[in-house]
């Protein structure tokens, strides 16, 4: 018997940047969100990339086209932080049909185990249509710690990161079944949501 091909995946990946967007330095949060994605997932995965200033309409308004565009998953970098020009909460709220606290909470753990300025980020994810949408930290490095958490020393599992939790909510909205390779990232499911192999 042949084993079942994963379903495929269109997922929007935002960098927003004022300065990567217009050129002066080389966009670090595209790649960074490709190849984890692309190493946590079995799925077949269209990316729909986009590169963009702090500008809150901006971010709404491409937020919004991800969606129309069928990305069941949405993942944005940068923005975040306290600064002005930093607006990508905002924009993400703005286009919401419902918030999920619990990942923006769980990014911020995760991240105080590193750094004690985690408490200032502002990371949000909401609910619209049939897609989430997930704001993640700048770094590279941070974008891996959130999605994954933290592992002990003989490899067991610390602390959950958010993605673990992610294919159960993309079930539970109407998009296609997510599933993930266990070394990188175990998805989370109740035995009652979990397909056959």
């Amino acid at each position: 018997m042949s084993e079942r091909t994963p379903d495929p995946v269109t997922i929007g990946i935002v960098s927003i940047s004022d300065r990567a967007s217009t050129g002066a330095y080389e966009d670090k949060g595209l790649p960074a969100l490709q190849d984890w994605l692309t190493r946590a997932l079995k799925n077949p995965i269209r990316f729909e990339p986009r590169l963009i200033p702090d500008e809150q309409a901006t971010i709404s308004q491409t937020l919004i086209d991800l969606v129309d565009a069928g990305c069941a998953l949405v993942l944005t970098t940068g923005g975040t932080g306290p600064a002005p020009r930093d607006v990508t909460p905002e924009a993400t709220l703005a286009v919401a049909d419902k918030t999920l606290p619990g990942f923006g909470e769980q990014m911020r753990q995760i991240s105080l185990a590193f750094v004690p300025t985690a408490i200032l980020s502002r990371q949000v994810a909401v609910i619209r249509g049939q897609s989430l949408i997930i704001n993640l930290p700048g770094q590279p490095k941070a974008i891996a710690e959130t999605l994954e958490g933290l592992r002990a020393a003989d490899g067991s599992q610390k602390v959950h990161g958010i993605f673990a939790a992610v294919p159960y909510c993309i079930d539970l909205i109407g998009g296609p079944y997510l599933e993930t390779h266990d070394a990188v990232c175990k998805a989370f499911r109740p035995k009652s949501a979990v397909r056959p192999a």
